[in-house]
């Protein structure tokens, strides 16, 4: 059934379709719709990070950036969701058209720019959220906002989202706001992180909970960079990495229409390159932050080696536009069988 409605829907331009899809979706959990087109929800909790998510497979951000479909996703199986990118005041985003379809590499290319309704307007959408799962909240910077001044944005994103959140995620690696993966570097990531940190530990004086904040970082980095993000990562108390955002490699694209469109490539062909990733910081980190596998899942197989690799918990984003909801119960089929 899926493959039916994929057809159509590929049909229509891609941010429109992909528009269209969230309210079909929202629309589905608001009516209690979902469930039934999905059919019987897998559980195979995880207790990671002080909590409990029913199965391992997330929701990855980008897809629901303003929380418009967050009851419709939880219900077609996700163990978590993860919502934004959001800022501190609303933007449009980039110019479109800004998002692109490359089906035959089963790939996206999107440079959309944070675009969102800003944070105040995503909490008053979660507020009629019916979802009490694991909910991640992910945040960035406004475009506007200089470089030297983004721990501002943070800061004010984290202290807005913080009662709301399950986890925070701090997304360093978008390649859409001009700037903002510097900050995946040396000393500047060093002092972020220290203020970052700082103010998770006023948050929960104050508030009497802990919520974890896991970074978000590229796949385009060498081994000795990812090794010393890791260890800035570690030293500065951070409690989850999530790898990989997407990449700005077109090798794997050469010569498909579309592959020259500047934005981040996500799908199939950054499957292996944020496998790598994985691998990388697991070697590094030994064990004592645990990993957020995304990129390029398409299969169960793909899941099961994201694990392999070093994650304990796995975001899909491109996978579940192409395959649909049928990609989750696979995957989390097949990661509740590793442990047989």
């Amino acid at each position: 059934m899926y493959s039916s409605l994929r057809s159509l829907m590929f049909r229509l331009p891609a941010e429109t379709s992909h528009d269209l899809a969230l309210d079909m979706i929202g629309a589905a959990g608001r009516l209690g719709i979902a469930e039934r087109l999905a059919g019987p929800r897998l559980s195979r909790p995880v207790s990671l990070l002080g909590m409990t998510f029913d199965n391992p497979v997330g929701l990855a951000a980008g897809l629901d950036k303003n929380a418009v479909a967050v009851d419709g996703m939880a219900a077609l199986g996700f163990g978590f969701v993860e919502v934004g990118t959001v800022t501190p005041r609303p933007q449009p985003g980039n110019p479109k058209p800004r998002l692109f379809r490359l089906p035959e590499a089963q790939a996206i290319i999107n440079r959309m720019g944070f675009n969102n309704l800003g944070v105040d307007a995503l909490l008053e959408r979660l507020d009629a959220v019916r979802y009490r799962g694991v909910l991640g909240i992910n945040i960035g910077k406004n475009a506007v906002t200089p470089v030297e001044n983004a721990v501002d944005d943070y800061l004010h994103c984290l202290r807005r989202v913080y009662d709301r959140a399950s986890y925070v995620t701090v997304n360093l690696s978008s390649p859409n706001t001009p700037g903002l993966r510097t900050l995946q570097y040396g000393d500047t990531l060093k002092v972020l992180l220290e203020q970052i940190k700082g103010c998770q530990m006023q948050l929960a004086g104050e508030r009497g909970r802990y919520v974890p904040i896991a970074i978000k970082i590229a796949p385009d980095m060498t081994s000795e960079e990812l090794e010393l993000v890791a260890s800035t990562l570690l030293e500065q108390g951070m409690d989850a990495v999530i790898a990989t955002n997407t990449t700005l490699d077109r090798t794997a694209v050469e010569g498909l229409e579309h592959a020259t469109e500047a934005g981040g490539l996500s799908g199939a062909p950054l499957t292996a390159a944020s496998t790598e990733v994985i691998r990388t910081l697991a070697g590094t980190l030994a064990g004592r932050m645990p990993i957020i596998g995304v990129g390029g899942i398409f299969s169960a197989a793909d899941a099961v080696e994201k694990v392999r690799a070093g994650a304990s918990l796995v975001q899909i984003y491109s996978g579940f536009i192409y395959r649909g909801p049928e990609l989750i119960r696979e995957c989390v089929e097949a990661l509740a069988s590793m442990d047989r």
